[in-house]
Order: structure tokens, then C-alpha cells, then sequence
């Protein structure tokens, strides 16, 4: 899919991302400082993409990702835009854009943050508690190897 307005334009085609981009931008957010490229490769692979672009340059200037089943649940992650771009009500349009997606827009949606409440509340997010299991690898065990589960 494709969205345009103005001077950018808003793609799902995995093929357009730029992994430079991708890598360095999430590198420097509090959430994804230390996930390693392969990981940000992996995730992008297994997710609807959206890149956000100068029409002009075709640079790319954001970028939001979704995980989901496509019928009950999704997961917005990875919500950015370039420091360059920002304060032209990009991440708006961005959301605006996700949340109106055909595989999104059914589905029973989180996201969490620690400092855009706002915006997201704008399309329909509530504040609310939950519980997290980190992966393996952040709580420092050696991936790939297999865990038993306890025993009840």
C-alpha cells in the first residue's frame, strides 16, 4: 500500500526500506539501543513495514512496524521519526496511516511507550497495565537453547 501527502510519502513495500537507516535510527531510541542488526533484519522480515519517504529524494524519514494475526491482535513497535524531519505532524500521519491499515484496523492493538502518550491517544490508545516476558537474550541467556518448561 501506498499513501501520499505533500512532500512524503508512506510505503508497506519491504523492498524500499533502507537497513542503514533502519539500524541506525532505532539504535538511538531508549527501547531498541542495543537490538542487533540481524534482529532489526529478522523483525522487519516478519512484520507489516511502514516507511516513511521524501517524494523528492526517496530518503527515508520514518518508519512504524506491526506485528500481527491479522484478524484479532496487533502490535505497533519501532514508531519513529528522523530528527530531521520531525514537528511537520509526520508521526500523525504515520499513525493515521497504521491504524487505518486493512490488517490493523479489526484487530485489538498495543503499543507501548514511555513518553508519546499523547499521540497515541489521539487514535484511539488507552493507558493501561500489562505484563512483559523480555526475551532470552535480554535477560542474558544463550539463544537457541532449549528450555524446559516447569512443571506445575
Amino acid at each position: 500500500m501506498e499513501y501520499e501527502d505533500g512532500e512524503y510519502v508512506i510505503s508497506t513495500d519491504p523492498a524500499r526500506l533502507d537497513l542503514a537507516f533502519l539500524c541506525r535510527t532505532l539504535n538511538a531510541t531508549y527501547w531498541a539501543g542495543d537490538r542487533p542488526r540481524e534482529v532489526i533484519e529478522a523483525s522487519v522480515r516478519n512484520s507489516i513495514c511502514f516507511g516513511l519517504y521524501r517524494k523528492t529524494t526517496g530518503e527515508q524519514a520514518g518508519f512504524a512496524r506491526v506485528v500481527t494475526d491479522q484478524a484479532t491482535f496487533s502490535w505497533v513497535c519501532d514508531v519513529v521519526i528522523d530528527e530531521r524531519h520531525r514537528g511537520q505532524g509526520l508521526g500523525k500521519w504515520l499513525m493515521s496511516c497504521v491504524v487505518a491499515h486493512p490488517c490493523v484496523k479489526n484487530t485489538n492493538s498495543l503499543l507501548g511507550t514511555r513518553d508519546a502518550h499523547g499521540l497515541y491517544e489521539k487514535f484511539g490508545y488507552r493507558r493501561s497495565s500489562g505484563m512483559r516476558r523480555p526475551s532470552d537474550r535480554a535477560r542474558g541467556r544463550e539463544t537457541g537453547t532449549a528450555q524446559s518448561a516447569p512443571v506445575a
